[in-house]
């Protein structure tokens, strides 16, 4: 039985996977799946993936059935570039506006909701897409695709949502969270996902050692058209450490995210 471990194609998971690209047949026991972080988050509801990168709002849609790892997530500090607002108004100003979400991750869909009701007090009228039209007010893009808007330039305002977060809660906010199945958790799949992690946090150390090798390696496989001065600095504003501070912080997004009932209720950590 294989470990089956969900890969987000995402420039902002490169760091967790680019050691594994082209080895894929040495690892014993492993297998991946390619998909954005709404997909994996649907994988692990129904079992059909072991553990993904995915969006951190996952382990409240299904209390009991996750273990999180203690060591690594997906958070910034302060900005985190791929996951932003653009809008043609202020966003005080986007009150019974359109503004198109992104299909690709519910919890940056739960952030915005959380910010747009508890911090400034509005509700806009929610559509679902991947990209902006021209007859939106405003969009939620998150990954690859904000990061090229960036570069665009089409919007008056932008909003990095890890930014409004930490201004507003004071802490960094964890986009993405190593959630694991607790069926990986028993034999034969509990020693397989033991050496995996292990080489996960390798995988991390090593990209951080050599960012130029480690993209090159990436872009290989997942191509993205941003230059290349835009790609490095972006990694100077993620952390891939799952702090004290960070495990603070989504607990509390889970627990604003049951207020404005987004998710039933908002379970206890729990930890591998």
């Amino acid at each position: 039985m294989a470990l089956r471990v969900g890969r987000i194609p995402f420039l902002v998971c490169a760091p967790f996977f680019h050691a594994f690209l082209g080895r894929e047949s040495e690892l014993c026991n492993v297998e991946f799946v390619d998909s954005p972080p709404s997909v994996q988050s649907a994988g692990l509801m129904d079992g059909s993936i072991h553990l993904s990168p995915a969006s951190s709002i996952t382990f409240a849609l299904k209390p009991g059935a996750f273990v999180l790892s203690p060591v690594f997530c997906t958070s910034c500090s302060f900005e985190v570039r791929s996951v932003k607002l653009f809008s043609r108004y202020p966003i005080e100003s986007l009150a019974g506006r359109r503004v198109r979400v992104t299909s690709q991750s519910r919890t940056s869909v739960a952030l915005l909701r959380i910010l747009f009701e508890m911090r400034y007090g509005i509700r806009p009228e929610y559509v679902g897409g991947l990209a902006a039209e021209e007859s939106d007010d405003a969009c939620l893009l998150i990954g690859d695709l904000a990061l090229e808007e960036n570069e665009r330039g089409r919007f008056a305002y932008s909003y990095d949502l890890g930014a409004l977060w930490q201004e507003w809660q004071g802490l960094p906010f964890v986009f993405g969270a190593w959630i694991i199945s607790k069926g990986a958790l028993q034999a034969p799949l509990r020693p397989v996902l033991d050496s995996y992690l292990q080489q996960t946090e390798q995988s991390i150390l090593a990209f951080r050692a050599d960012v130029k090798g480690s993209l090159d390696r990436w872009l290989s496989r997942y191509p993205v058209d941003l230059p290349r001065a835009v790609l490095e600095d972006y990694y100077r504003a993620l952390d891939y450490r799952f702090t004290d501070e960070r495990k603070r912080s989504l607990s509390l997004f889970l627990e604003l995210s049951c207020r404005v009932g987004l998710v039933e209720s908002a379970p206890a950590l729990e930890f591998l």
